[in-house]
């Protein structure tokens, strides 16, 4: 797969909105062709693509951009891709964002447990790991398990 072009959702807006009122106008497709060229400053291919990628999106709400391919012989297009013409086009939308989950609040009266600890009493642990005294006592405890097993 080879990539031709792409066109954002500016250009895509720019175009839907000569085309529309070129449209609105009466003019014939040729004339259309022409005006939009000349308004939008494309010509040839170039012309081609930004037309059939504006119809591609003209239907669907928060079109980031939309991607203009070409598929070797053999080659299967990916899923997604529509084709028009000789060529493939793929649109893409904005997804919508997921608000974030917020943590219930705790006996305490504020978010979720604290990271790196327990809440309420008991040991508390060191955020940057064991202190050189828990290290030493671990040493001891583990030193004493081995010498109770002999």
């Amino acid at each position: 797969m080879k990539s031709i072009t792409e066109f954002p959702q500016s250009t895509l807006l720019k175009v839907l909105a000569a085309k529309s009122a070129l449209t609105t106008e009466g003019k014939t497709p040729e004339e259309i062709t022409t005006a939009m060229g000349e308004s939008l400053k494309m010509e040839g291919d170039k012309l081609k693509f930004a037309m059939a990628a504006a119809d591609l999106a003209a239907g669907k709400t928060a079109v980031r951009r939309v991607l203009v391919a070409s598929i070797a012989d053999g080659e299967t297009p990916p899923a997604k891709y529509q084709k028009v013409e000789d060529n493939y086009y793929l649109v893409e939308t904005l997804e919508p964002m997921k608000p974030k989950e917020v943590a219930a609040p705790s006996k305490f009266g504020r978010g979720g447990p604290r990271k790196g600890g327990q809440q309420g009493g008991g040991a508390k642990s060191s955020p940057w790991g064991a202190s050189p005294e828990e290290i030493a006592a671990k040493k001891k405890a583990s030193a004493a398990a081995a010498a109770a097993k002999k």
